[in-house]
Parts: structure tokens; C-alpha cells; sequence
């Protein structure tokens, strides 16, 4: 794990204790993908697959996880909020649960810039749980 992705691991964690208990682990960061990395275990619901509402929790923080790099990156403070998310469910989760989140480098720029002009911005982002996209989320993230 790179030294940017252990420190903005250690922030979530110290900051959103449910990110503890599930066990909220950074396993890939970039400057424009993440993939964030869960086990099963303390994540089951009564069927032995992953419990929705863990897996709506780890790909929200992954979204504000990619953004939170994103301004740290930049060297932006700022407040970072998720102001809508919406995930569909299309199979269960049968082992760990895994999230990626890629941002175009335009979009990235865009929400950069406009942070840098305005002082706010947001960026729509869409979360992949699992490899065969047991669960999408799209989340639009505002920061002031």
C-alpha cells in the first residue's frame, strides 16, 4: 500500500468508525482510480452474503475516499460531502467485497478547477462492487 493510500486509510478509519468495524481497507489508489477491499465476514447479512447496507457503506466511502485524494493531491481544504448516492443491486455478494471507482481525467479537472474558482464543487461518480458488478452506486459528491 502506497504511503498516500495508508495515510487517507488511517484518516477514514480514525474519523468514520464503521469503516473499523468493516474492515475498510484501501488495496489500489491512483490519481484517478481506487479499489477498496472488505472481507465478507463482518459484512454478512442472515443469507451468508454481503449485508446491503455494508455494501451501500463501503462504496460511499469509496467515492468520498477517491475525492478525498483528489483534495489532498491538489492541497484543497475543503468540506467533502455526499449529497446523493443510489446504488441498484443486481446479485448477491457471495465472497469480500470489493469497490472500484475510476474518474476521468476530465472530470477530475472540472471538479479541480471549479473548486479552485468558486470555492465548491461536486463530481458524479459510479462505484463497482464485485467483478461482475454485483452492485453499482452513482454518488454525487459536493465539497465547500
Amino acid at each position: 500500500m502506497s504511503n498516500s493510500a495508508a495515510e487517507l486509510q488511517a484518516k477514514i478509519r480514525s474519523t468514520i468508525p464503521l469503516s473499523e468495524a468493516m474492515q475498510f481497507e484501501i488495496a489500489e489508489l491512483s490519481d484517478h482510480s481506487i479499489r477498496v477491499h472488505a472481507p465478507l465476514s463482518p459484512n454478512v447479512n442472515i443469507h451468508g452474503t454481503g449485508f446491503a447496507g455494508s455494501i451501500y457503506s463501503l462504496a460511499v466511502l469509496t467515492g468520498w475516499a477517491m475525492c478525498m485524494h483528489i483534495l489532498t493531491t491538489e492541497k484543497i481544504d475543503g468540506d467533502l460531502v455526499v449529497g446523493k448516492a443510489e446504488i441498484k443491486y443486481r446479485s448477491a455478494v457471495t465472497g469480500d467485497i470489493d469497490c472500484r471507482c475510476v474518474v476521468d481525467e476530465s472530470a477530475r479537472n472540472s471538479f479541480v478547477e471549479r473548486i479552485v474558482a468558486v470555492g465548491k464543487a461536486k463530481v458524479e461518480l459510479e462505484i463497482i462492487v464485485g467483478d461482475n458488478a454485483n452492485a453499482v452506486l452513482t454518488g454525487t459528491y459536493f465539497v465547500s
